[in-house]
């Protein structure tokens, strides 16, 4: 009887914690939802903001630093800060991210998007890695690649800034013009 009551408990919780979407969850689905642009603007600011958080106070801190040492202009320490979290915490998306950023703007172009694309791997709802991830296999000549990540991207977010020029421009390219 004990058994069939735990079991019956264990299901219920289990229940509820499937039924009771995560406030990012809640996010993304307005974000789905938003009109227009400017609507999405706020959302999308929650939501990358809820990326910086990597559930350890150590990390966290080290990412304070690093935006820091960038607003400072000390993209040298900004570097090896991001390179350290990722030593620590090789899982956490957003330093992916941010390290990509910095390589991409060194002209570290393969080594940006090795990046950004580990980002994406780690957090496949990261719908702005994914657009820089885009932007950039586009300029290398990688159309079907580059769709495939600006499409992910605005299933996301289907009023990122820009993206749909981009996927009808490249829809024609990769697919061709319907008759």
């Amino acid at each position: 009887m004990r058994i069939l009551f735990f079991l019956t408990l264990l299901l219920c919780c289990a229940a509820s914690a499937v039924a009771a979407p995560s406030p990012v969850d809640k996010l993304f689905a307005q974000l789905k939802t938003a009109d227009t642009a400017e609507d999405a603007k706020p959302l999308e600011a929650q939501i990358l903001g809820s990326f910086l958080n990597s559930g350890s106070p150590s990390v966290d801190l080290l990412m304070t630093r690093a935006a820091a040492a960038l607003t400072a202009g000390s993209k040298d320490v900004a570097r090896k800060l991001y390179d350290s979290i990722i030593d620590i915490a090789p899982r956490y998306a957003e330093a992916w991210h941010r390290r990509g950023l910095m390589q991409s703007e060194n002209g570290e172009d393969g080594a940006a998007m090795v990046s950004l694309q580990k980002a994406v791997e780690l957090n496949p709802r990261h719908f702005q890695a994914m657009a820089q991830l885009a932007e950039m296999l586009e300029d290398y000549g990688d159309k079907a690649g580059a769709l495939k990540m600006y499409r992910a991207a605005i299933a996301l977010d289907p009023q990122f800034e820009g993206l749909q020029h981009h996927i009808d421009a490249l829809s024609r390219a990769v697919e061709g013009q319907g008759i």
